[in-house]
């Protein structure tokens, strides 16, 4: 991919602009503001691995916490607490009960 310069020195290809970390650090309130409104922002010093800002990605799914209030909230709805099927419950304890650690050693 071909980077074409401005006339300030910043490198930009499509929405990704590369810049020297001095520069960055001269206006990095501005540079939040570009990478909010889309932009990905690379930053360059030589000898150094590159920095990239861009927009987290929104989590999937919900948190824990947010479950355990829904089901509060339909307990409430219902008048009663669901209960745990007996057999699934043994189930899921023998699960728990044989499970074998996680093998880290290729993480290493």
């Amino acid at each position: 991919m071909s980077r074409g310069l401005n006339n300030r020195g910043i490198i930009v290809t499509m929405a990704t602009v590369y810049i020297p970390e001095n520069e960055a650090a001269r206006d990095f309130p501005g540079l939040l503001a570009r990478v909010r409104a889309g932009e990905e922002i690379v930053i360059e010093k030589p000898d150094s691995p590159a920095v990239v800002l861009r927009v987290a990605e929104e989590p999937r799914g919900r948190l824990l916490s947010a479950s355990i209030l829904l089901a509060e909230a339909h307990a409430k709805e219902l008048g009663y607490e669901a209960r745990m099927d007996p057999e699934f419950a043994a189930d899921l304890e023998e699960i728990i009960r044989n499970r074998k650690p996680r093998d880290t050693s290729a993480w290493d």
